[in-house]
C-alpha cells in the first residue's frame, strides 16, 4: 500500500471524507521530497485537479499536520513550508536551491554535548529539540559548478 493509501485510510479513520481534491493535496505530500509551501501544493495540485481551492489545501495540510503525517518546516526566509513527518528522533536537512529535505539521525554524543553546553550556559533544562540544517543539495552544487563554467 502506498504512503498517500495510508494517508487516505488514516484520515478517513479519524472522521474525515475523502474527497477528489484531499486526495490530490494527499497524494502531492506523500509523494514530495521537497519541502513544500502550501502555494506551491496549490499550484501542482491545480494542475492534476484545476477545481482544487487553496483553502481546501490549507485544511488538508492542517489535518495532515494534526494526525502527525507531516511536518512544519521554518525556512530562512520565513515562509512556512510542511514535509513528511520523519520517524524516532531525526532532523532536517533543507537544501537552500531546489527545496529537497533530507533526514539524519543525530551523532549522540556531538548533538547531545551541544545541548548540554547550551543548558549550562543559559540555566535552560533542555527537554527537546528539533535541529534543521540548511545548504546547498549535492546535484544544486553541481549545477551552478556547471553553470559558472559556461559563463
Amino acid at each position: 500500500m502506498s504512503k498517500a493509501q495510508d494517508w487516505l485510510e488514516c484520515l478517513q479513520r479519524n472522521g474525515y471524507r475523502i474527497t477528489d481534491p484531499r486526495r490530490v493535496v494527499v497524494e502531492i505530500m506523500a509523494e514530495s521530497t521537497q519541502a513544500l509551501t502550501p502555494l506551491r501544493v496549490y499550484e501542482i495540485g491545480h494542475q492534476r485537479y484545476p477545481r482544487l481551492g487553496l483553502v481546501t489545501v490549507y485544511r488538508t495540510l492542517e489535518k495532515l499536520e494534526e494526525l502527525n503525517l507531516i511536518q512544519r518546516v521554518h525556512q530562512p526566509q520565513g515562509c512556512q513550508a510542511f514535509v513528511t513527518a520523519f520517524q524516532g528522533h531525526q532532523h532536517l536537512l533543507v537544501c537552500n536551491g531546489c527545496g529537497r529535505v533530507e533526514f539524519f539521525e543525530g551523532d549522540g554524543e556531538g548533538i547531545e554535548a551541544l545541548i548540554e553546553k547550551i543548558s549550562q550556559r543559559s540555566g535552560y533544562q533542555v527537554g527537546e529539540h528539533w535541529l534543521q540544517l540548511f545548504g546547498v543539495c549535492r546535484d544544486c552544487q553541481t549545477q551552478r559548478s556547471a553553470q559558472a563554467k559556461v559563463a
